[in-house]
């Protein structure tokens, strides 16, 4: 096999890339790889582990999405690479029987992009990867709900006799993925509560405490978003802990410095992210964190025909830091890349002007009623701070972007629309 651009990995950055590319020059010269068969969008795994979005509604088909947007889609996991000779290697597929499906396949490239995101980074905490679960992709969430499924109903059941059982759940890390699956969390607790789980008292039987080793809860984002966040979580009985290093973690209690213990019977670790291991048996310049070494073309060093995108990229900023891991970022590069890409197309020299990164802000989701963020100005430093049902909507909105890159605009209403009504005939949390 052969593809003019090869793009590995099908999340928000590569798929949108992959789409807008294919639209404008065909599944001849644009192909898309993946180790899944379905594209969620990564912000969604919260409300996919609390059990308030079902994963079988929300998946779209990389399958659908290359016929629809006139690319063509392999699926396999990227095993090796040959930047020299432009060919890249794919493993084999097994299926649940673990017979082969597929066998082990060669793609040969004019233009690679690697947009393969990022992995949970357990720091060395003892008990950590063994014992908490990190939403880093469907099936993680998927095994938390059903976990959280199962803790529930063995609550439920212990209120009829014998020592009532609590459901003890504490996450592991003050981001956004952290705050933002607590308060789903506590919301889908009450919509259980009426679901067939008459006796369980959500506020009571349900404990959810988030640990944050950091002074603050979000801690890239302003204060008074930090604060904001605080004042809501507890609000909805979450239990906040900041300045708490977690030292270990067994498969009852997570321990941390200064010898305090936490009951848990449901942990998760959303504490820390890191390129995947497998990026430094590539053959290309890695940075110490992990990430593909670009310059500010996002081209690797060495191998101007190698891109890489998203989390998974080094990318210099003009602040002299790197540009933050955020799906944003990815967005922006994904957008550059498509420029460039295009003028190379139409026998035009690429842009001369480096990539920048602009940051429009950050929204915090807290269940489905409202949000919590910052916006942006055009204005260095300038920045306004939203709350509320306002804010919920610019949330929402994000997700409606995406879909929009991916699916088109007509496509994308229908969808809104179909799923407000689908919603009204099925339960509002998934009970299976």
């Amino acid at each position: 096999m052969h593809s003019k651009i090869v793009i590995v990995g099908g999340g928000a950055g590569g798929l949108e890339l992959a789409c807008k590319l294919g639209r404008k020059l065909g599944a001849g010269q644009v192909m898309l790889v993946d180790s899944r068969l379905y594209h969620i969008w990564k912000p969604s795994l919260h409300e996919v582990a609390a059990g308030t979005l079902d994963i079988h509604q929300e998946g779209l088909s990389y399958q659908m999405l290359a016929h629809d947007n006139s690319f063509t889609f392999v699926y396999g996991a990227l095993t090796a690479l040959d930047a020299r000779a432009s060919s890249l290697t794919l493993g084999s597929v097994a299926g649940a029987d673990q017979e082969e499906v597929m066998p082990e396949r060669h793609i040969g490239f004019d233009s690679l992009v690697l947009a393969v995101g990022s992995t949970s980074n357990y720091f060395g905490v003892p008990g950590a990867r063994e014992n908490t679960i990190a939403l880093n992709a469907t099936e993680d969430a998927e095994r938390f709900r059903l976990k959280l499924l199962k803790l529930l109903s063995l609550a439920e059941l212990s209120k009829e006799g014998g020592p009532a059982a609590r459901v003890d759940i504490v996450i592991i890390g003050g981001g956004a993925t952290g705050v933002e699956l607590a308060a789903e969390l506590r919301e889908a607790s009450g919509v259980y509560a009426a679901y067939g789980f008459q006796r369980l008292r959500a506020l009571e039987d349900v404990s959810i405490t988030l640990l944050e080793g950091a002074p603050r809860i979000l801690a890239p984002l302003p204060q008074r978003v930090s604060d904001a966040a605080v004042e809501l979580l507890r609000k909805r009985a979450i239990k906040v802990f900041t300045d708490t290093r977690v030292t270990a973690i067994d498969g009852d209690k997570v321990c941390v410095a200064g010898g305090a213990d936490y009951p848990a019977n449901l942990c998760v670790w959303a504490a820390g992210i890191k390129a995947p291991d497998f990026l430094a048996h590539l053959g290309l310049p890695t940075h110490r964190g992990g990430q593909i070494e670009v310059d500010a073309m996002l081209a690797v060093p060495g191998f101007p025909h190698i891109h890489a995108i998203g989390d998974c990229a080094a990318c210099p900023g003009s602040d002299g830091k790197l540009v933050p891991p955020r799906a944003q970022a990815a967005h922006q590069q994904a957008d550059y890349l498509r420029r460039n890409f295009l003028l190379l197309a139409a026998g035009k020299p690429a842009q001369s002007k480096p990539f920048v990164y602009h940051d429009y802000g950050s929204l915090v989701s807290f269940g489905s009623s409202t949000s919590v963020g910052t916006l942006m100005g055009s204005l260095k430093g300038l920045s306004w701070f939203v709350e509320g049902f306002v804010a919920r909507m610019m949330y929402v909105s994000l997700h409606l972007l995406h879909h929009q890159a991916v699916l088109g605009t007509v496509r994308t209403g229908v969808l809104a629309v179909a799923r407000f009504l689908i919603k009204r005939g099925k339960p509002l949390v998934k009970l299976h």
